[in-house]
């Protein structure tokens, strides 16, 4: 199916140049329970390469897709351990605390539409944003290991 013709089947409204900016966008999705869009700094040169900084945020947020908030969001209320997948990779985090830790989010949340379509439009693993957020977890205190699957 023709990247226009998926567009039209999920979202309508939305056209093609908004939905290569989005696919680009979900190289930066892990999974826990649902996606999670990790921008820590939208200026960095690892999303800035792909196309991906503040001005794009605040386009994709006008049209509905994330939500954008420049003190960053945080997830709560996780015990000693848990588990992220990267494009299927599980990596597990264990947190300074037993209980009551927080996973720093960064600045974009997707929106409901945003989930929806993150499911769509997935892009290709980008090995260098994987080694970026774990060496921003791993300065934040955490133990990270990553769980591969035999091949």
């Amino acid at each position: 199916m023709s990247l226009k013709k998926e567009i039209d089947a999920h979202i309508p409204d939305l056209d093609e140049d908004d939905a290569a900016l989005f696919t680009s966008l979900c190289q930066f999705v892990w999974i826990q329970g649902e996606p999670l869009l990790l921008i820590y700094n939208p200026e960095h040169a690892v999303y800035a390469k792909h196309g991906i900084s503040l001005r794009v945020l605040k386009h994709l947020e006008s049209i509905g897709l994330i939500s954008f908030e420049a003190a960053g969001y945080v997830k709560r209320r996780f015990g000693k351990h848990t588990r992220l997948f990267y494009f299927g990779q599980a990596t597990k985090i264990q947190f300074p605390e037993e209980a009551n830790n927080q996973l720093d989010l960064g600045h974009v949340l997707l929106t409901e539409k945003g989930k929806a379509l993150a499911t769509v439009f997935s892009n290709n693993r980008n090995q260098e944003f994987y080694e970026y957020v774990i060496d921003k977890w791993f300065q934040q205190g955490m133990v990270i290991s990553s769980i591969l699957a035999n091949r």
